[in-house]
């Protein structure tokens, strides 16, 4: 017997004590949650030894920018500080809880906990140097700390996105559940099975009796009710249940629920009605002996967002004196390829519903406009927008242009103009405009960008829901962080090219 085995027969003692009855969900058991968390403690293991890794390579390079090569000159102090850095750094992290697994794999706090830890050793050693007035050399701790610490970050990235591949090829999966009613479910399901970098896999869910008997719905297997979930997490070995608004499971029945299953390996997840909202916008407060949430404002105005106009213009010019032989070779073949003018101009709606002129090079015959109405029954895009994956009216340098999207370029003059961000939302046709719905227009309420959430989530091969979404989403959430992240993902998906049609 394997040791994964062994394990998942530790872990049954409560699906023994309640035997399966026959249902459509009898060959989802798998293996056991505890077989299915194996990974996590080596996993753990491996951050501990790179996190000690990196620290040991910022003491060498603080040591080495300090003395130099030679040992002459080295003080006790430093060469002791150097020589337990890495057991002090791995230490700090665990006093910062940056090995939990409650932090770790999703979310920023692992990177916050990662920065606490080292303010701490920071605070630390300045506070022993001085205290038992030891001679620690200023340029070497200078050197040092802020190299273990974007080491590390560095490192904790890498094993996420190796988590994230890993996920992507069904390992590392845990199993869920989903508690609520049909349209949460159905929501809630769209949403984990569109990233399943995340891990989560439904097998399941449990609707109010008020839903009727069936086997399947949406064609996940129906578990039974609320009042069952127990029984389910139990025989089914359950890792996590989602639980969506519902007026079945209120504050008390909840509280129940989370009672019980503190007696399981199951974790818990509720999903509130503002599920698009970001954390950083929510905050729980209590009121009255109530644990309610608060959901603040959306950063839209004053101090962050002149500080990001602010690095837009500057940006925009630094990226035109950069890439000005880009521009210009790009600008010739263009010119040589084929008729027409080198930019394409075209009428866009900007914030507040301001129009202005979105530049271009152009990618398509000079007439391409003209011939719209002919192909429209030959979209590939997602009901609203105009796409065609193999369109006749590319030339030959557009689909180089496009497949880079080095033909978006030009839109850094909007920046320069004050008309564009390099962030946001996808800048709008007028008639567009004139289709949105309420939830659309929130989009208008910042500037467009020549970049955004939904250009790194798959461009074009999006549905217009999901464009919707995540524009919408990138509104109500906005931030410098997000900003400096899509950019981040940008570089990742121009040099993919996925969805650039």
């Amino acid at each position: 017997m394997t040791h994964d085995a062994a394990q998942s027969q530790h872990a049954l003692p409560d699906a023994q004590q309640h035997p399966a009855r026959p249902g459509p969900a009898d060959g989802l058991r798998g293996a056991g949650t505890v077989a299915r968390r194996a990974w996590r403690g080596p996993f753990v293991r491996r951050l501990v030894l790179w996190d000690a890794v990196c620290a040991s390579a910022a003491a060498g390079v603080g040591l080495l920018a300090r003395f130099g090569p030679t040992e002459e000159g080295v003080s006790t102090a430093s060469l002791v500080i150097a020589v337990t850095m890495p057991a002090v750094w791995v230490f700090s992290m665990l006093v910062a809880a940056s090995y939990e697994s409650r932090f770790l794999w999703e979310g920023p706090e692992e990177f916050r906990r990662v920065f606490f830890a080292a303010a701490l050793l920071l605070a630390l050693v300045g506070t022993v140097s001085w205290g038992l007035k030891l001679e620690v050399a200023r340029g070497f701790v200078v050197v040092a700390l802020p190299l273990a610490t974007l080491l590390t970050l560095g490192s904790r990235q890498a094993h996420r996105w190796w988590l994230r591949r890993q996920r992507v090829h069904g390992r590392f999966q845990q199993t869920t559940l989903l508690v609520g009613h049909r349209n949460g479910v159905v929501a809630m399901r769209e949403q984990l099975h569109r990233d399943v970098s995340h891990g989560y896999r439904v097998i399941g869910c449990c609707l109010p009796s008020g839903s009727g008997a069936q086997e399947t719905f949406d064609g996940l297997p129906v578990l039974g009710g609320p009042e069952d979930v127990i029984e389910v997490v139990r025989r089914y070995e359950v890792d996590t249940v989602a639980v969506l608004p519902s007026p079945e499971l209120d504050g008390a029945a909840l509280r129940r629920l989370g009672w019980e299953l503190e007696k399981t390996r199951a974790d818990l997840l509720l999903a509130p009605s503002v599920s698009e909202v970001a954390g950083p916008r929510i905050r729980v407060r209590p009121v009255c002996g109530l644990s309610l949430l608060h959901m603040e404002r959306p950063e839209l105005r004053g101090l962050r967002l002149l500080v990001k106009e602010s690095f837009d213009r500057a940006s925009a010019a630094l990226l035109l004196l950069v890439m000005a032989p880009l521009l210009v070779a790009a600008a010739l073949a263009v010119k040589l390829d084929s008729s027409g003018p080198v930019l394409f101009r075209q009428e866009r709606v900007g914030r507040d519903g301001r129009r202005f002129a979105m530049l271009k090079f152009r990618s398509m015959q000079a007439d391409a406009e003209q011939l719209v109405a002919q192909l429209a029954a030959m979209s590939d895009g997602n009901g609203v927008l105009f796409k065609m994956r193999q369109d006749p009216r590319v030339t030959r340098a557009g689909r180089i242009l496009r497949r880079y999207s080095v033909d978006e370029l030009p839109q850094l003059i909007n920046i320069l103009k004050g008309d564009m961000s390099l962030v946001g939302p996808r800048p709008p046709l007028p008639s567009e405009v004139e289709r949105f719905g309420v939830e659309m227009n929130r989009r208008l309420v910042v500037k467009p960008g020549l970049t955004g959430l939904w250009q790194v989530s798959g461009r074009s091969n999006l549905s217009w829901d999901d464009s919707v979404r995540l524009d919408v989403h990138y509104v109500d959430n906005w931030s410098l962080v997000m900003d400096l992240t899509i950019l981040w993902r940008t570089v990742g998906a121009v040099l993919k090219g996925d969805g650039a049609y």
